[in-house]
């Protein structure tokens, strides 16, 4: 595996899965700019500390919230929403469920019907999320779901293809969150209450880098890739230029 610049993980109490997406390479050379771009799972368990530390240090000025309403009436819009950043709702997955695709593949992972669904069912906020992160003039977008794997995933990753990293960089680092799912679960039942799964419950929620590589893949054959889909659905050039220079860093 590259080297992924170990130091994009994020310290923060309440977060179990936080990165920077910043430090990322980039095709030619250079890398992400920092503390643009962060992605982290649900924010309900931060307290005051941590959100002063996100909207100081880490400059969050806006929350991209990918979750389903019935997620966010049970879990609540988090701490960052109640200190007054700007939280945009933005679910990929209807409220009345999920309507999986078929492929032309044999015994294609589960996950990867999801995706490709999120850009089916969800395509309208997948669209408003690539515009607001290119439309922030300054400060980051924190984006997250409820682990930050798979919906938060699949829109770093659009962005990142936009930013121009690597396809292998992009599928390494959605694979990162594979490392922190025990810490996940781990939070999460300490608040329920309820036991640890068994390993094998846990291990089927790890991420795995051939996924995301087959889901662009697929966007490739299919729309001519993740820019190719983007602009097929309304981006404009200006709009994609605009996400390029936000992300990129400056010489």
């Amino acid at each position: 595996m590259t080297d992924l610049v170990p130091d994009r993980w994020l310290t923060v109490d309440g977060l179990a899965n936080a990165r920077d997406v910043g430090g990322l390479p980039l095709e030619g050379g250079g890398r992400v700019r920092p503390r643009v771009l962060l992605r982290t799972e649900s924010l309900e368990g931060l307290g005051e500390a941590a959100v002063a530390h996100l909207t100081g240090e880490l400059a969050v000025a806006q929350a991209l919230d990918l979750r389903t309403d019935h997620e966010r009436t049970t879990y609540g819009l988090g701490a960052l929403a109640e200190a007054g950043i700007p939280v945009h709702r933005l679910s990929f997955i209807p409220e009345t469920g999920i309507a999986l695709p078929e492929v032309d593949l044999d015994d294609p992972h589960p996950m990867l019907l999801h995706y490709l669904a999120y850009l089916e069912d969800g395509r309208d906020n997948v669209v408003d999320g690539v515009r607001r992160i290119a439309g922030l003039e300054s400060g980051a977008t924190l984006v997250h779901c409820a682990a930050g794997k798979d919906r938060t995933g699949v829109l770093v990753a659009l962005v990142c293809s936009v930013a121009g990293v690597p396809r292998e960089q992009i599928a390494e680092d959605y694979a990162l969150s594979a490392t922190r799912i025990d810490a996940l679960f781990t939070k999460w039942t300490t608040a329920s209450g309820e036991p640890m799964p068994p390993a094998e419950e846990i291990d089927r929620h790890r991420p795995r880098a051939e996924v995301m590589a087959e889901f662009l893949r697929l966007l490739d054959e299919r729309h001519g890739g993740p820019v190719g889909w983007l602009r097929s659905h309304g981006v404009t050039d200006d709009e994609l230029a605009r996400l390029r220079a936000r992300l990129r860093e400056q010489d």
